[in-house]
């Protein structure tokens, strides 16, 4: 990959959608893992508007600290780059007296966590509103189209995805040419969902490294049967977030009614 061009070619994309759009620029969750930080660099680098949204909810410290280390970098670097921290603990809690809680406990702590991600989109939709913002999606292209490791309508809900055609390795080079803090290019990935610091690949069984080859191998049409060891592990642990997800990966089915009908 031409890590300098492509990273040239987002940032152009996104300020060329942004002006069609006749928006002001951009709003960004902020989660001091290394796809926002990614994101927000490149709507940074569009001179437009960026407001980076910090929205702890129970947040692990090194999350946090992260986040805001980052945030800083960014305002020293970007006169444009503005941001605000928007407290969800409360929100989310108060939600929580209002629902039902029975059932299995890991089921109710998974309804939760995307309940976290939900309250997020909601917040970064309420100031798009207010200033004339898009929402910028920090999804890469393997949690996207992959293994659908994300929440839907919740940081599924976006209005632009400037990295969703990258995969992991290919965000963390360009977070090496961005400058991303190294505190950011060196932490495991985690989707911050459940308020500790359980990575990405404890809730997967995966690396990103191993997700990447296994995306590959399926879309050459390999099967399960092709590998052994390690291997035949990761591409089923693969195969089977695929299909689980896979209504997160295609459009809402719509009820069609036949002509005779209407």
């Amino acid at each position: 990959m031409n890590t300098e061009k492509v990273t040239q070619y987002i940032v152009k994309w996104l300020k060329d959608y942004a002006e069609n759009a006749r928006v002001n620029g951009f709003v960004i969750g902020i989660s001091g893992g290394i796809d926002s930080a990614v994101t927000s660099t490149l709507c940074a680098e569009t001179g437009l508007d960026v407001l980076c949204v910090e929205m702890p909810i129970h947040q692990a410290k090194s999350h946090v600290s992260r986040g805001q280390e980052h945030i800083a970098q960014l305002k020293e670097r970007y006169p444009n780059v503005a941001s605000i921290i928007a407290d969800l603990t409360p929100v989310f809690e108060e939600f929580k007296t209002e629902v039902s809680l029975e059932g299995k406990q890991a089921t109710v702590d998974m309804a939760l966590a995307n309940t976290r991600a939900r309250l997020r989109m909601t917040t970064l939709y309420y100031h798009a509103g207010l200033l004339g913002l898009l929402v910028a999606g920090t999804g890469n292209k393997v949690e996207d189209f992959g293994v659908g490791f994300y929440t839907k309508y919740g940081d599924g809900g976006v209005d632009l995805s400037p990295i969703a055609d990258l995969v992991k390795s290919e965000v963390y080079k360009i977070g090496e040419y961005l400058n991303v803090p190294t505190s950011i290019m060196k932490a495991a990935p985690s989707d911050g969902l459940f308020g500790d610091a359980r990575s990405d690949e404890d809730q997967i069984g995966a690396n990103y490294d191993e997700l990447e080859w296994a995306m590959a191998m399926d879309n050459e049409g390999k099967t399960a049967e092709d590998f052994s060891g390690r291997e035949k592990e990761v591409f089923n642990i693969y195969k089977r977030y695929n299909s689980a997800n896979k209504h997160k990966m295609i459009p809402i089915p719509i009820c069609e009614i036949p002509q005779n009908l209407k």
